[in-house]
């Protein structure tokens, strides 16, 4: 299940949002927020980074845990590292769960909303009969958010809400490890922040 917020303009309209979110409760029933957000290193393609911060948040509104992942690619695309973003800390949620997603990307906050369903019927093509680009993470999204009830909320991007800098801060500094090595060459000790190479490229 998802449903969809409005675009909004300040950091006032995040946390009018962000108290919707809550569910009545027990204090230890807990709901999640994701924070998300890609890099690439030059706007559209190349070494690319991605982050989640992670809210776990008791239905008193206290935080219980806050967490980051991140990781990146030394060859891919702006749009598959949001993807990713979402993708990923989703992931490293419990299923079921309640879930909102803070997200700059109307890339794929509209296109899940908007198109998903009809790619899908359509056998992963688009209306004029073409592929759907980064069709294998559009269906793992759609399998992740399946499992949980997931409520999209869009934010500004570079607006100086403090969770979409600091997921933009952590997806930067993937970026940049990736190009950094990439510019290296082949695979060396040395690693980007997460401590691991990828196990499969996304390009």
């Amino acid at each position: 299940m998802a449903r969809f917020v409005d675009p909004g303009r300040s950091q006032e309209n995040v946390d009018s949002r962000l108290a919707d979110c809550g569910h009545r409760g027990s204090t230890s029933d807990l709901t999640y927020e994701i924070w998300s957000d890609g890099a690439c290193a030059h706007k559209t393609t190349g070494a690319g980074g991605y982050a989640a911060v992670l809210i776990a948040r008791r239905s008193d509104g206290i935080t219980a845990k806050q967490w980051e992942l991140s990781d990146g690619d030394s060859e891919t695309t702006n749009n598959r590292m949001e993807l990713m973003a979402v993708i990923t800390g989703l992931r490293d949620l419990p299923a079921p769960a309640r879930v909102c997603v803070f997200i700059d990307s109307s890339y794929v906050k509209k296109n899940f909303g908007d198109w998903l369903d009809r790619w899908q019927s359509n056998g992963w093509r688009t209306a004029d009969g073409k592929p759907v680009k980064n069709c294998d993470l559009w269906e793992e999204l759609s399998t992740e958010v399946a499992c949980r009830e997931v409520k999209w909320v869009q934010i500004p991007g570079h607006a100086g809400v403090p969770l979409n800098e600091r997921a933009d801060q952590l997806a930067c500094a993937q970026r940049d490890a990736y190009a950094k090595r990439s510019r290296r060459g082949p695979w060396s000790s040395s690693s980007p922040d997460k401590g691991s190479r990828p196990d499969t490229p996304f390009s």
